[in-house]
């Protein structure tokens, strides 16, 4: 047992990220919040150690990995990790017919090679401390809509890459995935900017009548964590407000 449980988080400047990271504060975690915006890494405060960190380039340089396991190593004075949430992603979307092949290598790279690395990476380490993974998938995983093939497939490969390291070590960690839909991110509400009905549509769309808040992914992804849930393994769970449910999007109009 470890007296001070350690998270690692990726993503963690983003909307969603830096929820995670309050949440698991609170929760009792000290956490290192990983991004690849930071100017440099740093210590933020008592809880929190920010580390600069480029997942596309981890995915295409093992060496990179060894080095993040140091560091790691050295953040927690070998303690090693409790948890680990993979949330990074990048979202790149257009036809079919217009999508480069280095848009959908890099598209692959955050959104499925870096958290597989990453688990493989601090196996071990989540495996001495009983610990457990979560990753932030999308509804994207299995139904999505016009141009975002590489977005959803990738999304897609992640639930089913939870689904299957249950089988695989399952007896070592826990891990699971959370499938959000619309979350109420600064950014996504920016992409309504100067159309706020569109906003409101798309929340009365799901039929709670809203689209989700960071922190309740960030809060799912804490119980995921913890001993309240020992028995969840291989999961892939939605909150999605029951929008999976419905037949279309209200931004699909007849036709396209």
């Amino acid at each position: 047992m470890i007296d001070r449980r350690w998270a690692l988080i990726t993503g963690a400047a983003g909307g969603i990220g830096n929820c995670l990271v309050n949440e698991f504060v609170e929760a009792g975690y000290s956490v290192v919040a990983a991004d690849i915006t930071w100017d440099a890494s740093s210590v933020r405060n008592s809880s929190v150690y920010e580390l600069k960190v480029d997942l596309a380039e981890l995915a295409m340089m093992p060496d990179l990995l060894a080095s993040l396991q140091k560091q790691v190593g050295a953040i927690t004075s070998g303690a090693g990790l409790k948890a680990l949430v993979n949330n990074a992603a990048i979202q790149i979307l257009g036809k079919t017919e217009d999508l480069s092949l280095d848009q959908w290598k890099a598209t692959w790279n955050v959104n499925l090679h870096a958290p597989f690395l990453l688990i493989q990476g601090f196996l071990e380490s989540l495996t001495q401390n009983n610990g457990a993974v979560v990753n932030i998938s999308s509804i994207h995983a299995s139904q999505t809509k016009r141009q975002f093939v590489a977005y959803a497939t990738s999304k897609a490969a992640l639930s089913s890459l939870t689904r299957n390291l249950a089988v695989d070590v399952g007896d070592k960690i826990r891990i699971n995935a959370i499938e959000p839909a619309a979350v109420g991110t600064e950014m996504l509400r920016a992409s309504f900017e100067g159309d706020p009905e569109r906003l409101a549509a798309l929340g009365r769309f799901h039929p709670m009548g809203r689209i989700a808040e960071p922190k309740e992914i960030a809060e799912l992804a804490v119980f995921l964590c913890s001993d309240k849930s020992h028995f969840v393994q291989g999961a892939c769970i939605s909150a999605a407000g029951g929008i999976h449910a419905c037949l279309s999007d209200p931004d699909q109009k007849e036709g396209n």
